[in-house]
């Protein structure tokens, strides 16, 4: 027992085990680095919410140093990310290919045969999770939750809602909207949520549910209005912005910013990346950014995130369903 080991005993053996603990592990998990440039897929097309922190992170990454490699953003937003998940998937087993995911990570495959199971890939960080707003343009009159539903309500069914496809993030909240006032709306799908924000502030769709840095400098320019705040407590850059909850509507939704690894990527490439993201989360740059943008810095690894990711995937299964969607 423990009471019965002298210090000098206890330290003696705590070192033996640490010795032999290290002995078994393999030489190259400590040593491991990639040996050419690091492809991160982005499951979204640019100027998003994805692909604006990914590019992010390839800065911060080169900045501080964190891998011994140039990391490569590269988009592949086809089909609501299917085209990322299968060039993942087609790249089992490479040491130098990370993705970054949203919520397109569940839906897709739950829509659409592609003959991805996430299951199989290999968790890595999640960094954050991603908040949404419904917004207007800052020319019109709608200046509450209830002037927008009726304003919805008025357009008989003309209203149009912009986001980034079918079965994207923006599409379920949009749903959740529909459902709960019972609004008829058509949606305008885009390639990528910057594209979305510039089309409402040009006057071209009526609202979106844009996460906070996909419309924060057009917010700031005066050219956006913000509405509404689908989380739990109003968020820090939005003081005045009521929460859907707090005017009594139950609708909070979370978009997670999380890097996966292709299938059967070796364990002391995932050790690295993981790491590597680690570190990145407690960069001042990184704080600062989840500040100003309404992120929350949640970082989760290992087998805690792929249970989240499993959890989640249920959720939005269940999304799904209730839409008419899904397998």
């Amino acid at each position: 027992m423990l009471h019965k080991f002298t210090k000098r005993g206890f330290i003696a053996a705590a070192a033996s085990v640490a010795i032999a603990t290290t002995a078994a592990m393999p030489a190259v998990a400590a040593e491991w680095k990639p040996n050419k440039p690091i492809e991160m897929v982005i499951m979204a097309g640019q100027g998003g919410g994805a692909d604006r922190i990914a590019r992010l992170f390839q800065s911060i990454i080169q900045k501080e140093g964190l891998a011994s490699m140039p990391v490569l953003p590269v988009n592949k937003g086809g089909g609501s990310g299917a085209e990322a998940l299968r060039h993942l998937k087609d790249n089992g087993g490479d040491s130098h290919k990370i993705m970054a995911t949203l919520n397109s990570y569940y839906t897709t495959p739950l829509r659409n045969d592609i003959g991805v199971n996430i299951e199989e890939f290999t968790p890595l960080a999640r960094m954050a999770l991603d908040t949404f707003v419904l917004w207007v343009n800052a020319d019109s009159d709608i200046k509450s939750l209830d002037d927008y539903v009726a304003a919805v309500k008025a357009a008989g069914g003309s209203w149009k809602m912009g986001g980034t496809g079918t079965g994207q993030e923006d599409s379920l909240v949009t749903a959740m909207l529909q459902k709960e006032f019972g609004l008829e709306i058509t949606y305008v799908p885009f390639k990528g949520g910057g594209t979305v924000a510039k089309n409402l502030v040009g006057g071209h769709i009526d609202s979106t549910v844009n996460n906070p840095s996909e419309q924060m400098g057009f917010y700031k320019a005066g050219k956006s209005r913000p509405l509404v705040a689908f989380t739990p407590e109003r968020l820090a850059a939005f003081p005045d912005v009521p929460t859907a909850r707090e005017l009594g509507h139950d609708i909070v939704y979370w978009m997670q910013r999380s890097f996966v690894g292709p299938k059967d990527m070796p364990a002391e490439a995932a050790a690295y990346y993981t790491d590597m993201f680690k570190k990145l989360s407690e960069t001042e740059e990184w704080k600062t950014y989840t500040e100003e943008k309404s992120l929350m810095n949640d970082f989760l690894s290992g087998d805690a995130l792929q249970v989240y990711f499993l959890e989640e995937r249920a959720k939005h299964a269940d999304i799904l369903k209730a839409k008419g969607e899904g397998s």
